[in-house]
């Protein structure tokens, strides 16, 4: 197979499984086993379409931009606005939430703990924000490596708790928290921002990738979820931390800390390179914004206990999710009129699936808000 396959696969697996995947078996935990793995194959579904829109929009335009510059393009200034309001609250959002993640799971790691969680993730960041600077290469790098680990550790967390799962744990339902899953499923699959890294990789007439990539990048996050959903659940049922992999012990711990540190790396480098190409500010001022901005913001909400891992997950799946796949589906239509370039393939679209799928993301925040 292409050697442009893998490392483009490796940005995307490697983005999406992150801080979400390590809140769903909470979240799911609330409303019940099998009313919440119908909602993550649902929006799993749902979310692999918008990524297909996305990658047409990608392959049909010139030149390097990310989701904001597209925005831009396709929907002018007030799209570029729009986007670029969704790109900061979901990607700002992420950032906190693995900073927070990040800082709780390597504390348990070293000291058994989460008391010194703080302190750490200061330190989690100073070594981030030096391989953000570095780049896209380092990406590559250590997108690899990481997504390796993962399945390492996926694989060992089965054979030494699949035989203790108990049923019980897995057939009872909470229909008053029935959408309690639903934002940080949708955050958990999100990934947009990675969407161009991947297509600046598959540069040199390996294009044609991209829809393989994108079906097998949303295809491995669902699997692995629903394993690990599965596992944990089972053997936790309603008592699962925040962080999911707490529950496993310190050694399974390390599977958290090594798909925050990738999905940070990846969504650090996607708002470093919003700033540098969409508004023109150059590597550097790009870099200062993508690693200081959420470095306060995650200061301030510990400080002052502003909001929880599962919250801040939560709300940012579904407004930035929301917002960014309404525009996604438009940019798609315009694309189609405007793009300058003939794409690798092309997926149907008209108003009525953009009407239909904007009204559910709607639906999604309202309830979000209500439950």
């Amino acid at each position: 197979m292409n050697s442009k396959f893998f490392p483009a696969l490796a940005v995307l697996v490697g983005t999406t499984i992150g801080a979400g995947f390590l809140g769903i078996p909470n979240a799911i935990s609330k409303s019940g086993f099998i009313p919440g793995i119908v909602f993550l194959i649902l929006i799993a579904i749902f979310i692999l379409f918008l990524k297909l829109y996305l990658g047409e929009v990608i392959l049909r335009t010139e030149g390097s931009h990310q989701l904001t510059g597209y925005a831009e393009k396709y929907l002018g200034k007030s799209g570029k606005t729009l986007m670029f309001i969704a790109m900061i609250f979901g990607i700002y959002s992420a950032l906190i939430a693995y900073l927070i993640g990040e800082g709780r799971s390597l504390s348990y790691v070293i000291f058994n703990n989460v008391s010194y969680a703080f302190h750490i993730s200061l330190i989690f960041w100073v070594i981030i924000t030096v391989l953000t600077f570095i780049g896209l290469k380092a990406l590559k790098k250590y997108e690899k490596i990481g997504t390796f680990f993962v399945a390492v550790f996926l694989i060992l967390i089965i054979v030494f708790f699949i035989g203790k799962i108990n049923i019980a744990n897995l057939s009872y339902t909470n229909p008053k928290y029935l959408f309690a899953p639903f934002g940080v499923i949708v955050f958990s699959f999100l990934a947009f921002s990675a969407m161009p890294e991947v297509r600046r990789i598959l540069t040199n007439s390996n294009e044609k990738l991209m829809k393989k990539v994108i079906i097998w990048g949303m295809l491995i996050p669902l699997i692995v979820y629903l394993i690990f959903t599965f596992i944990t659940i089972g053997n936790f049922g309603t008592n699962v931390p925040e962080i999911a992999t707490l529950a496993f012990g310190r050694f399974f711990s390390l599977l958290g800390v090594i798909t925050m540190f990738t999905a940070f790396f990846t969504q650090s480098i996607a708002i470093r390179d919003m700033f540098r190409f969409d508004f023109n500010l150059g590597r550097f001022k790009g870099w200062i914004l993508a690693a200081f901005i959420p470095l306060i913001a995650y200061i301030i909400i510990e400080v002052f206990k502003l909001a929880s891992f599962i919250q801040i997950l939560s709300v940012a799946g579904v407004i930035s999710g929301g917002l960014t796949g309404i525009l996604i589906l438009f940019m798609n239509s315009k694309s189609k009129e405007l793009g300058k370039r003939d794409p690798e393939y092309s997926i149907k679209i008209n108003w009525w699936i953009i009407i239909l799928m904007s009204i559910i993301f709607v639906t999604a925040i309202v309830l979000e808000f209500i439950f």
